[in-house]
């Protein structure tokens, strides 16, 4: 598939090279799994540029022996030469060869040889006035990344120019991919985005599998549902390189949450445990592996836990609470699955909602510093409720505010009845600023004329560019 929507990316790496000819410069770039970092190196990379990957299931002389064999087929390392380790490594490195040298999963050398990061280190501190040498680092363990390089305890503290955090393709990059693959229905779309999300890999399965111009059922069915499905494995084989062999209860968190447990309390229930005992876990969800994160309340303290990665979501969603049913009866499954879809859309579309407002300038009064949703309690007699409003989208400087609904429906959505309810929830939340509307729906009618409408048609111009 064609490189699509990582400009801004490669202008960093471009830039990164330029001062490399100047003195040593040295990136870090990190990222969940199947962000795409990979491509976006190999797409950088020139010919006589040098890529390693770290293989964490080799011993650190099966991988020293491999590096070896790439530098001797590159001329750099001479046939008859043998490097006894890996000081002799970097030493050739430093040395001999001028141009980008990228480390691939940069973080799974404390797997196959942890003297590696001192050892580079003193290369790094001693040739720091080396001329011609960009040295790039990838990482799909965002929080051990991190801790490689900013953690002062670390060798490696200080000793990265620059950083660069791959988030996945925004709305408009993935409907491009979407494009690509002969999927042009906007309603098609949302709903592969509300299971894919920005993450190449899965836009690329559907190419991979032949699935171009199919509908978004099959390709779900296809790529999930049937038998020996090429991303059947994909969950485990993932989370199994993030968590190793102390799986259970991190995989237990991800399914409460998916399935609507959002704050600790109520995982600790879903899973019949106490609090305490999950604490350290979800902490590290959160903070190390970066797979879950808070959805913050845009007016108010409030905070909810989410899936940071819309296929684990649907993975823990629908599958893995299943198993049995998945393994023995995968058909079957799929039909009730699908019964689901809808719904589960119509949830995820407040997410891509908020992608879609930063692309619609042109429909909006001012440009928001600020989107999220917000949410909060209300009395009803004796009763506690709660109310939600979808999107909130804040210019704080001049104290104004744009309130919507997102609704993702089949049935034509009245226009008079949402803003009705949506005017009663921001007055049970106590605004005083300079108050907008937007309702966004697959159709919509009845619609007042103070109001900022987007449906499917306007959807789809703001995915492709136009206004």
């Amino acid at each position: 598939m064609r490189f699509i929507d990582r400009e801004r990316e490669l202008e960093v790496l471009m830039k990164a090279r330029e001062r490399s000819k100047r003195k040593l410069y040295t990136l870090a770039i990190y990222g969940l799994r199947r962000v795409g970092k990979t491509r976006l190196i190999k797409e950088f990379l020139r010919q006589d540029d040098l890529y390693f990957f770290v293989n964490r299931g080799k011993s650190s002389t099966a991988l020293l022996r491999e590096y070896s064999r790439i530098l001797k087929d590159r001329g750099v390392l001479g046939k008859r030469e043998e490097l006894k380790g890996w000081d002799d490594f970097f030493e050739v490195l430093f040395e001999r060869f001028e141009g980008t040298v990228a480390f691939d999963e940069f973080q799974d050398f404390r797997f196959v040889e942890p003297a590696v990061y001192p050892t580079l280190q003193r290369f790094i501190d001693e040739r720091e006035e080396r001329k011609n040498l960009l040295m790039v680092f990838t990482g799909s363990t965002i929080g051990m990344m991190e801790k490689l390089f900013k953690d002062s305890k670390e060798p490696l503290y200080g000793r990265i120019k620059r950083e660069l955090n791959l988030q996945p393709l925004d709305v408009r990059g993935c409907y491009k991919m979407a494009k690509e693959l002969g999927v042009e229905s906007v309603e098609e779309f949302i709903v592969l985005h509300s299971v894919f999300g920005g993450f190449p890999r899965y836009w690329v399965a559907i190419e991979d599998e032949g699935l171009d111009g199919e509908s978004a059922e099959k390709i779900i069915e296809e790529l999930v549902f049937s038998y020996s499905a090429p991303l059947e494995e994909e969950v485990p084989r993932i989370l199994s390189l993030e968590f190793g062999k102390r799986s259970g209860v991190y995989y237990d968190i991800l399914e409460a949450i998916a399935n609507g447990a959002t704050s600790p309390s109520e995982i600790a229930g879903y899973l019949n445990r106490k609090e305490t005992s999950i604490t350290r876990q979800l902490h590290e969800l959160v903070n190390y592996f970066k797979l879950v994160g808070y959805d913050r309340a845009v007016l108010g303290k409030g905070s909810v836990l989410y899936l940071r990665h819309p296929f684990l979501n649907f993975w823990f969603r629908f599958v893995h609470p299943r198993m049995s049913e998945y393994e023995a009866m995968r058909e079957r499954l799929w039909e009730e699955v699908k019964k689901s879809i809808p719904d589960y859309v119509g949830k995820r579309f407040d997410f891509t909602c908020r992608e879609i407002l930063r692309l619609a300038g042109d429909y909006l009064p001012f440009k928001p510093a600020i989107v999220g949703r917000h949410w909060g309690h209300y009395r009803d007699g004796e009763k506690r409720r709660t109310y939600e409003i979808d999107i909130v989208a804040l210019d704080t400087e001049r104290r104004r505010a744009l309130f919507g609904e997102c609704k993702w429906r089949k049935k034509g959505q009245n226009g008079e009845k949402l803003l009705k309810e949506l005017r009663e929830k921001v007055e049970l939340m106590g605004w005083r600023g300079e108050t907008y509307y937007l309702l966004i729906a697959r159709k919509l009618k009845n619609v007042p004329e103070n109001v900022i409408a987007l449906d499917g048609d306007k959807l789809k111009n703001l995915l492709e560019g136009k206004s």
